[in-house]
């Protein structure tokens, strides 16, 4: 999980890594719930002998598009939320999603410039929250929707960021 070895900075270390939280999941479980249901009623009662339809061309056409829909409305969204990953590191942060276009982006931490986080009363139920990040450029805030242990990670983004910029200067430049 979280950040490939080949995408770190030399000497730096993951702190935190984190998906977003599981409560993302739910329709897609529903929808899987539904769809299975569904595929297996109509599958099971569509034709029968002596109505002509008893050579199961109904019956494969009936579980291939269940099985389209469940690749469309539950396995795609499982794997959208698997590889959609929020990484902070002792020296950045990186938001990483994506299947087969990867995208993302990257903050140095001494270009954080606030850090607030968000909690309605369903986060509060399941234990999440939106994490609301402002940098030094131009760009709009990062929200990072859906960070379980929002206020945990807040203070650990936080207290990275108060020791990279109390941390002494490096001499050898």
């Amino acid at each position: 999980m979280g950040l490939s070895r080949k995408m770190m900075l030399d000497g730096e270390t993951v702190v935190l890594s984190v998906r977003t939280h599981v409560k993302a999941l739910f329709l897609p479980f529903i929808w899987l719930v539904v769809v299975a249901a569904l595929t297996g009623f109509l599958a099971a009662t569509a034709g029968g002998p002596g109505d002509g339809w008893d050579d199961g061309w109904v019956r494969r056409g009936i579980v291939i598009a269940g099985f389209a829909l469940i690749v469309w409305l539950s396995v795609l969204p499982f794997l959208r939320w698997l590889a959609w990953t929020y990484t902070i590191t002792d020296k950045r942060l990186i938001e990483q999603r994506g299947l087969l276009t990867r995208s993302g982006r990257v903050i140095a931490l001494n270009r954080i410039t606030d850090v607030a986080y968000e909690k309605n009363l369903n986060d509060r139920i399941f234990g999440c929250g939106t994490l609301i990040i402002h940098d030094a450029s131009e760009q709009s805030g990062l929200e990072l929707d859906d960070v379980p242990g929002v206020a945990s990670v807040h203070r650990t983004l936080s207290q990275l960021i108060f020791d990279s910029r109390n941390a002494p200067a490096d001499e050898s430049i």
